[in-house]
This record gives structure tokens, sequence and C-alpha cells, in this order.
């Protein structure tokens, strides 16, 4: 895993204002690596608005910079929208090649703040009950690109005295197709001298890549797994989780087992619950049968409706009944509360409303409190 944040940074930031490296930019603004850790650390640990508001450097010295296109933010915040439970923020960011991707702040009581950032614009395993995936995938974000999705919600908070506690990879994507820039962002949200956020306050899911979760044990961080499952044999989710052809449910549970024996680390596992799809009392027991591993804890969600879907949510009692199966055979279950559903930011909503399927148009507006950004 790449370790270095400072470099991790710049690589990105000085290629878009049109240098080959940190090196080159280094030396065509004659700069010294003291100067670099000053511009690192202020945009990843101070949270600086920009570089002109980098004091400590030279007023000519933010002007040149400025002029060369160096930026701080590769994201854009185009509309914030903020959920009428008062605790839910949804951005909708324009990346600098005009790809939009959208993140989530939840503002939980007693000062734990989550934000649920993307990995890719769109996402290519088309997952039926999720709109994300029904959009279609446009490409990978960069490391810069999915760090300053937690920079610009960490900027926020500050304002308000508060302060990041948590990120989950359950945005737009699949944060394992990206591996290689998801473990960069890891190491820029973790560094010491920048957000400083501990490996076990983030948390990466996946919908099951048995290579990825076999080259993730290795990683020797103490970051969450979560496996997106939703099905507790491999009919059912074949038939909404097309990446279940390619790595059958034995297939990534064997992967579970292999990463638990190596790091001895609990997993997450996601199961979304659709009414008469996978909610029935024998899928319980199935799942149940899954779940023989100690570290193993099953998050049942209720399911949020996106548009032109096909599913339809499980009941409230039935998801209980459902929990308490599990719990009768010694599995570990919560059920998780849903956040901004009423500005599609709950879970399996993202880019519901700013990206059509395929081949559509949209113009649906958006819900709750809004507010374009220019």
């Amino acid at each position: 895993m790449v370790r270095n944040a400072q470099e991790i940074w710049f690589a990105e930031k000085v290629r878009r204002a049109g240098f080959a490296d940190a090196g080159a930019f280094a030396a065509h603004f004659q700069l010294k690596p003291y100067r670099l850790e000053q511009i690192y650390r202020a945009a990843a640990k101070e949270l600086a608005e920009n570089i002109a508001a980098v004091t400590p450097l030279p007023k000519e010295l933010r002007t040149q910079l400025e002029a060369s296109g160096f930026r701080f933010d590769s994201v854009a915040p185009v509309v914030m929208q903020r959920s009428n439970d008062g605790q839910t923020s949804k951005g909708l960011f324009r990346l600098t090649d005009g790809a939009e991707i959208e993140a989530v702040l939840m503002e939980h009581f007693g000062n734990r703040n989550t934000v649920c950032i993307s990995s890719q614009a769109g996402c290519a395993f088309a997952c039926a009950f999720c709109s994300t995936g029904q959009a279609g995938f446009t490409r990978n974000l960069t490391a810069d690109e999915i760090f300053d999705q937690a920079r610009y919600f960490a900027r926020e908070l500050a304002a308000k005295g508060k302060r990041i506690t948590n990120i989950v990879f359950m945005g737009m994507g699949e944060p394992f197709h990206n591996y290689d820039a998801v473990m960069k962002a890891v190491a820029l949200l973790h560094d010491p001298h920048g957000l400083g956020l501990g490996h076990r306050h983030i948390t990466i899911s996946t919908v099951g890549l048995v290579d990825k979760i076999d080259r993730f044990a290795g990683e020797h961080v103490q970051v969450n797994l979560a496996i997106s499952l939703h099905a507790p044999n491999d009919a059912v989710r074949s038939a909404m989780m097309p990446v279940n052809r390619k790595f059958s449910l034995e297939e990534v549970m064997a992967a579970c087992e292999r990463y638990i024996a190596k790091t001895n680390r609990k997993i997450f596992f996601e199961y979304v619950m659709l009414r008469d799809v996978n909610d029935s009392e024998e899928n319980a027991r199935e799942l149940a049968a899954l779940m023989r591993g100690h570290l193993y804890h099953v998050n049942l969600i209720p399911y949020n409706t996106t548009p032109g879907a096909s599913y339809a949510g499980t009941d409230q009692e039935k998801i209980w009944r459902f929990a308490g199966i599990l719990e009768a055979a010694g599995v570990p279950v919560t059920v998780r509360q849903n956040m901004g559903r009423d500005i599609a930011a709950a879970c399996g909503q993202l880019r519901s409303e700013s990206q059509p399927k395929a081949g559509e148009s949209v113009s649906a507006p958006h819900k709750g409190r809004s507010v374009s950004v220019t």
C-alpha cells in the first residue's frame, strides 16, 4: 500500500496544472521541500479554502501558483441539499472534466459525523436495486477526487466546530473496481499530517470482488470491510447482482473466511430488504447458515425506492421478524436507520435524480431544501 500521502496528493494536483510530477512543479517555482509541506498541510489538515489563503507563502508565490492553474479542490459543488431530517446533506459535485458524482454527510446525534463518498462516476456492476448501477459507468475517480469529497464536508463541519468522525466508501461506484486509487485515498484520509482519520473509522464496501478481498487482506490496515451480500443463495443473488455470475456466493464466503483467518477482523454484511425477493423466513434461515464466522455482522437495510426500479421494500414488522431469526441463530444483526430519503441520499439512491438510466433523459426536480452553488 502506498503510504506517502503528500506525494499522492501532489501527483494529481500538479498534473491538472500541466506539470509532469511534483518534482517538475517544485523546480518550476523553485520550491524547497518545506514549501511543499506547507502547501499540503494547509490543504489537507488546515482545510484552507484555496492557495491564496495560505499566508505563510509569499504573496507573489501564491499569485504565481494560482495563475498556473494549481488548485486545492478537484471537485466543485453544484447543488447542495439538506434533508428535512436536519441531519443529512447531499452534494452534487462536478469534476474538472464535467463528470458528476454525489457524496453525503450524515450528522448523527452524539457528535458522530459520517461522510459517504464515491469512488467512481457511475458504476459498472448494474445491481438491479441500485440507482447508481442503473445509470451506467463513466470513469474511475483519482485518489484526490475521492479525498476532496471528504475535504469539502470537513470544511463545512469545521465552520460549525465539528469534524468528520467516520468515512464510508458506500457512495457511487464499486471501490474495489478502483482499488489502487481507493487505497491511496485511504492513505490521504488517514495521514496524521492531513485529515488524520483512524483506519478503524473508515469502511470500504464491495459487491464481492474475490481477488480484491484477498488483496485487501494483505494490506495490514485496520480499515473495515463490508460485503454487499443482499441474498442468501446464488439464484436470488445472480438475478439482481450480475457480479455473482463471476464470483459465486461460495467463492465470496470463502474469501471472507480467508480474510478473517489472516486479519482476525470483523466483516459487515449488507443486506437490503426487498419484498418477496429475499425477505422470507426461509431466506433468513439460509442467511444465518452462511454466517458461520464469529466475526460476521449483518446490517439489514430497508429498501430505498429509486426511479424505474421494479422492487418494493419489506415492511418494518417483517424486517424485525427477519432480524429475530438471525438473532435466535446467534448472528449479530442490526437494522440500519435510513437518513436522507427525501433528498435521494439514502443507500442505493445516489445519482437517482442527477443522472438518468442509460439512454434516458431526466428533468426531475430536487426535493428537500436545496441551494445551487456557483
